[in-house]
Parts: C-alpha cells; structure tokens; sequence
C-alpha cells in the first residue's frame, strides 16, 4: 500500500490535473463510483485501478474489482489519506482510475443514415463541456467534434459533469474546414444556432444524419461557419435575457432534434 506523497506512481497521477501532462501521457485519471463504474461497463482502455480499502466500502464498488474488464489490469493501493487527497473532494469512495484517453480521426468516419454529432467551435468551459457530453449522451447522439481552442474533454471537472458520458461517446478534435468537407462528403445536414438565425429552432426539420454546430461562450459562430449552415435556428426569447448558457442551449437543441425522431406513447386525457 503507497502511504507517501512522494511516492512516483502517486506524482505520476497528480500531474495528470495539468493539461500538459494529459496531452504528453495520453492518460487522465478518473474518480467514483459511478465514473468508474461506466469505465468499465463500456469496456474503456483502463491502465490501473486506484483503491483504498479503507473508503472502499461499497457493494458496487467492491465488485468491480472482479470484473472480467480490470482482470488483467494494473492494481494500485493507496492510504484513505493519499486517495482523499488525490479526489479533491469529501466522502470519496475509494475507487479511481487511470485511463488511455480515446480520439478518433473524422477522415476515416463514415456517418450513418440516423447519425447525431455536435459539433463545438472553441469551448472553453469544461463544466459546460461535459453537461452537453451528457445531454449528448441522453440522446444518442454518436459523439463529440472539437474545433479550434477547446477545452480539453479530459479536464476533470469535464469528466465530472459527463457523468460518466465520455465514455459512451467518440470525441474529435478537427479544423472547421475539415469538418466542412467532411460534412459535404457524407451528405449531412449542418444546423448552427445564432441570434440572428432566420428560423424558430422549432420549425426546421432535421434531416440526418445532422451535425448540430454551437458557437463559443463568448463569442458564438463565425461569419464563416453561419454561411457553411444549411439550416440558422434561433431560440426564443420572451424575457429581458439575450441569450442561454452553452450547455442549456445545446440542450435545447438536441431534445427538439431528438424528439422529432421518437414516438412516444400518447395517453388519452
């Protein structure tokens, strides 16, 4: 058991907090119960496993140290004290991990007739980026494509607020003129969303497969990027605000895409 700070393994996954070494190592560690536990029912590159037996007390937990996923994984004990420290947080459960991140290459992806993606344009909030990885996941979009300065998906407080989503979902990093022609080349259909979009969000019929495109916090869509929209929605507002949060207007935006595409039950009053 690693009862000491100074200890290599435990400096190895400190560092993994700086995106510098996350993008040098390719790893990011991960903390909980729940995190964990998507980790490993979606079959994630798991490196190690980080437990300290006395936090770890919980029957979930405590099985997913058997599953056939961690079988040959690398096991790491740690003190509550040096695992309390790494989790930043109180009441952790004692259960961690490290993980090889997952990028995909958009040039080799081929959508399919019912595909979803969202496309980013520099997010620079990662709690803003891992509630649309969420939302995202709820409705089965296929993944996530990052243009320009993003935020790092990875970040942890991104990977907190997916909730376990980054592991269900294929994350890109591109340029918006890749995205562009690959977009073209695949015959899907391009949505941006704007203040000055000509089209009640509401009204517009979403073909796919359909590349949802948000603009930054900031700064939203490009002059470039509104001309490349087949479709500008603009989301209604009635009271004195201008605009919505990033996530929650993503959201607003792929519950209308997605409930264009489900048939719920009606119930007759």
């Amino acid at each position: 058991m690693i009862t000491s700070f100074a200890n290599a393994t435990i400096k190895v996954i400190r560092k993994l907090e700086q995106k510098k070494y996350r993008q040098q190592s390719g790893l990011f560690f991960i903390e909980g119960l729940r995190t964990v536990g998507e980790a490993v029912q979606t079959g994630a590159p798991i490196k190690a496993l980080v437990t300290a037996p006395d936090l770890l007390v919980s029957e979930f937990g405590l099985s997913l140290l058997d599953d056939p996923h961690l079988k040959d994984v690398e096991r790491i004990e740690v003190s509550a004290e040096i695992y309390e420290k790494l989790a930043h947080k109180e009441g952790p459960q004692g259960i961690g991990a490290i993980v090889r991140q997952s990028w995909r290459d958009l040039a080799s992806l081929q959508a399919a007739p019912d595909d979803l993606w969202v496309a980013l344009d520099s997010v620079a909030d990662p709690g803003n980026l891992g509630t649309i990885m969420r939302t995202a996941d709820s409705v089965g979009a296929r993944g996530i494509i990052l243009l320009g300065n993003a935020t790092d998906p990875y970040d942890p407080t991104a990977v907190k607020a997916s909730m376990g989503a980054i592991f269900s979902l294929q994350l890109i990093s591109t340029a918006w003129k890749d995205l562009k022609a690959w977009q073209q080349n695949q015959q899907a259909t391009l949505v941006g969303t704007s203040d000055h979009g000509a089209t009640d969000y509401q009204q517009i019929r979403y073909s796919r497969p359909l590349v949802l495109l948000m603009g930054s916090e900031r700064h939203g869509l490009s002059e470039a990027m509104i001309a490349g929209c087949d479709h500008l929605a603009r989301i209604p507002m009635a009271g004195r605000s201008d605009s919505l949060n990033l996530a929650v207007a993503t959201a607003v935006m792929l519950y209308e895409i997605y409930n264009q595409s489900r048939n719920p039950v009606k119930i007759e009053p």
